[in-house]
């Protein structure tokens, strides 16, 4: 996976561990596809159903910029967690009827802390994400073209 060149062990850390967290994210929405027979959470609305599944290719996208250092990664990665976790909030508080711990509520309230963490490092991973310089064109070149 490799580390951001030049960043501190700390940021390299937050970055694997946002990607790998994206990636555990994508197989997990893949498995509940096949397993649901790509209709997964029947008693959901169409359109909460339709995020959920659009994870399945915002996750492996936002990990893959993250890793190539692109602040669209960053801020796809957050916005994703953050998302996914109001999502699951929804699914499990609003529209699951069970009462007191669930599976689902759990895991939505480990996301909730993942995004929280992924929030708080945002200036640091924006700090270290640079904006692409833009080519400047030699003097030279435009004077002898004249």
């Amino acid at each position: 996976m490799g580390c951001w060149r030049g960043q501190p062990q700390w940021l390299c850390r937050v970055v694997a561990a946002l990607a790998l967290l994206l990636v555990y994210g994508t197989a997990r929405h893949i498995v509940q596809l096949v397993v649901a027979a790509g209709e997964p959470y029947p008693e959901l609305p169409l359109w909460l159903r339709a995020y959920l599944g659009s994870l399945t290719a915002l996750d492996p996208l936002a990990a893959v910029l993250l890793l190539r250092r692109r602040r669209s990664g960053v801020v796809l990665a957050v916005a994703v967690l953050v998302t996914d976790s109001a999502a699951n909030a929804l699914a499990n508080f609003a529209f699951d009827q069970a009462g007191g711990v669930t599976a689902g509520r759990v895991g939505q309230a480990v996301i909730t802390v993942l995004a929280v963490g992924g929030v708080a490092a945002v200036p640091a991973l924006l700090r270290a994400t640079s904006r692409r310089v833009p080519v400047r064109c030699d003097a030279s070149i435009g004077s002898a073209a004249r």
